[in-house]
């Protein structure tokens, strides 16, 4: 009895001690997962929960995303989860999505998992419209990502119409041309088939580094009103604060980076903007919503820290990822060139294997038609010695007829007739006889030849007999190539059948990295000789982006005369006006033409717009 409520009391007090939970659904860009949250869990932690999940180290570039109202709102850190404005309705949707931009994704991602984040990411918005790309880099941008998910092209697999399924263009850039999904495909193939050799994350790198470079590229925007009441909109990315025209978000009209703002703050919908220099004005703005005007400073807060964090010594850890991706880097690369050398023995040794089975099979069907004559020899000479027997035996009569017509003649002539009449009866029978007679000598005479004619072709035929047995001696005692069969399949069994590297075995998801846990060892020579193929790859890579300019000069060339004008967009029509004055330089140089002007020169533009 005391027992079982002991029993009982012990089980209500597990019972209370177990927390409460809620369901959360988070959406990556490529997956869902849910977890279980406790009541009491703050942002954090369950930001770090889906980090881990991922193996993701790189965290300060993104955020989980909700919607509140139509309006974007990120999680925050040190807030409890539920206190959010979020729905409460079970699972508890959260988006994964990059919430900073670097400035350089070549230098700044290190994870390949950050980089696959981004890529699709930014994929997503350049063919959802979110950022305005040129209709010949959307071609090159497709063809990266083509390479990225099918790997390098192979005409015999990728076949025409195996894109046709694929969604790689804009629709803008596909309504604005008079060109079949076909000529797409075609003219994205063109490119794709340029980029073999490239590894999934070496082909997305690429990608980011060309779209890093669009003017729309990482920049949030806000409808704001200076002073003066004028609708602008502002753009808050990785180099600063910039204010557009509302019609034109390619090509800010000022621009402020964040190494010249010392302040940011907002009070109700008043957005106050502290420049560096104290002997500046402050410049102010309003927005349209309170909540608004928290994202912002959210924006502007996080991309001024990674922008100050950029210019300073990596921190420890920081430096760590990028030892261990640059080994990992190397290790891969070193993985890449043995199966490639690998990937070249196996089909040099698949073609000696094929060339030694078409001679073996050349010299099988060689030996069969030898044989084959032979038999036609040996049945020929039969024929041929039964037919000059006939032939012969038909002589031998014809001549023993000729005998017995001469014996007649003979007995003929010696019992003469008397009579005129007998003996002109006689003559008669006597002429007869005598052509008779040399009608059988003929016919024996040619029988004679053909009979020796006869032994002619037979003798043809056992010399012919005798060649066709000597051929097929001399094949069946042919030297062998320098390779046997049976070599190369040793070869091809000697080489390892699976050509993947075998996977490495995953990071523990750890903010602290023990420098003695980087396990790669490579020789002084290895790495020496990987830095010249790394500057090697710098030279050539610099002749390739030459080349590839002139590409897509070429390619806008060539599908202008098929543009359909009436369907150009305001962005294609403001793209277009910016090419033709010249503006092909880099977003970054853009910007620094606009930051030539002082600061105070700029507020007072800002104020008067």
């Amino acid at each position: 009895m005391a027992g079982a409520i002991a029993s009982r009391m012990s089980f209500s007090s597990l019972k209370r001690k177990q927390p409460k939970t809620f369901t959360v659904r988070i959406v990556t860009m490529d997956a869902e997962m849910e977890f279980n949250c406790e009541m009491k869990w703050k942002g954090k932690d369950l930001f770090d929960l889906v980090c881990r999940t991922l193996g993701l180290r790189e965290t300060w570039f993104f955020g989980l995303q909700y919607t509140i109202k139509d309006t974007v709102a990120w999680l925050k850190m040190d807030k409890k989860v539920l206190d959010h404005d979020v729905s409460k309705e079970e699972p508890v949707t959260f988006h994964f999505l990059a919430k900073f931009y670097p400035e350089n994704a070549e230098e700044e991602l290190v994870q390949e998992i950050t980089q696959h984040l981004f890529f699709l990411q930014v994929k997503k918005q350049i063919l959802d419209e979110k950022v305005y790309c040129p209709p010949e880099a959307s071609v090159l941008l497709a063809s990266y990502a083509v390479q990225a998910k099918y790997g390098d092209y192979d005409p015999s697999v990728h076949k025409r119409g195996f894109l046709a399924q694929e969604e790689l263009l804009p629709k803008r850039v596909i309504n604005l041309y008079q060109m079949t999904p076909e000529m797409w495909e075609e003219r994205i193939t063109a490119w794709y088939a340029e980029h073999r050799g490239r590894a999934r994350d070496e082909a997305e790198m690429e990608y980011l580094k060309i779209a890093q470079d669009l003017e729309m590229y990482g920049v949030n925007y806000f409808t704001i009103r200076n002073k003066k009441g004028t609708e602008l909109l502002l753009g808050v990315d990785a180099l600063g604060l910039h204010i557009y025209d509302p019609e034109n978000r390619l090509t800010p009209k000022i621009s402020f980076p964040w190494n010249e703002i010392r302040n940011i703050s907002y009070s109700d919908k008043e957005f106050t903007i502290k420049p560096l220099d104290k002997k500046i004005d402050v410049f102010k703005f309003n927005s349209s919503k309170l909540r608004v005007n928290k994202l912002i400073l959210q924006l502007c807060i996080g991309n001024h820290d990674l922008f100050m964090r950029r210019r300073k010594a990596d921190s420890l850890e920081v430096q760590q990822m990028k030892a261990q991706a640059r080994e990992e880097k190397a290790r891969k690369q070193m993985e890449r060139q043995r199966l490639a050398r690998e990937k070249q023995m196996r089909e040099e040794a698949e073609r000696t294997r094929d060339e030694l089975e078409r001679r073996l099979l050349q010299m099988k069907e060689e030996a069969t038609m030898a044989n084959e004559a032979l038999m036609r020899s040996e049945e020929t000479a039969d024929l041929l010695a039964e037919k000059a027997q006939i032939t012969e035996e038909e002589a031998k009569l014809l001549a023993q007829k000729a005998a017995e017509a001469e014996q007649e003649m003979q007995r003929i002539k010696a019992t003469a007739i008397r009579t005129e009449e007998e003996k002109r009866l006689m003559e008669q029978k006597v002429l007869e006889a005598e052509v008779l007679a040399l009608k059988m000598a003929e016919e024996s005479e040619r029988r004679a030849k053909e009979a020796d004619q006869l032994k002619q072709d037979l003798q043809e035929a056992r010399e012919a007999e005798r060649r066709a047995k000597q051929k097929l001696l001399e094949i069946a005692t042919k030297p062998t190539y320098p390779v046997s069969l049976g070599s190369v399949w040793q070869l091809l069994a000697a080489l390892p059948m699976n050509p993947l590297p075998a996977p490495l075995p995953p990071d523990i998801p750890s903010f602290d990295i023990i420098g003695d846990s980087l396990s790669f060892d490579f020789k002084d020579t290895d790495m020496k000789r990987l830095s010249m193929e790394i500057e090697k790859e710098k030279v050539e890579y610099m002749e390739k982006s030459k080349h590839l300019q002139e590409q897509l000069n070429e390619l806008k060339t060539e599908i202008e005369a098929l543009k359909l004008k009436e369907r150009e967009t305001a962005l294609d029509i403001l793209h277009n006006e910016n090419s033709d004055r010249g503006g092909t330089s880099s977003k970054h140089n853009t910007i620094k033409k606009l930051t030539l002007q002082s600061a105070k020169s700029r507020v007072a533009f800002f104020e008067e717009l």
